[in-house]
């Protein structure tokens, strides 16, 4: 993990996101953090090279303005690969549960 300059406490928001399947392709992961719906620890974000480490808190909107959902995770593992789903599940705590968002 500790490729592309990497340090091994920390990693790309958009390699993360990609690794914790919330998109397809990076880039696309990229495009929705460039998008200026992402917070780090409370703190708006629209750059996908932002520094993302184990504790930190992401708030972030999924989907269509009318039909968005709020997301509130908390990290607790950085990805080494983009793996099946139930991999990708064990990146993150959902602070928020789904009957509520």
């Amino acid at each position: 993990m500790a490729e592309g300059g990497e340090d091994r406490d920390w990693q790309r928001l958009d390699k993360w996101l990609w690794c914790a399947r919330v998109a397809k392709s990076r880039a696309a992961c990229a495009r929705i953090v460039e998008g200026g719906s992402f917070r780090i620890n409370r703190q708006p974000t629209d750059k996908p090279h932002a520094k993302l480490r184990p504790g930190d808190t992401l708030t972030f909107a999924l989907g269509s303005a009318d039909r968005g959902v709020v997301r509130v995770w908390r990290v607790l593992a950085l990805g080494d690969r983009r793996g099946p789903a139930a991999e990708a599940r064990g990146l993150f705590e959902d602070l928020v549960p789904h009957s509520q968002a």
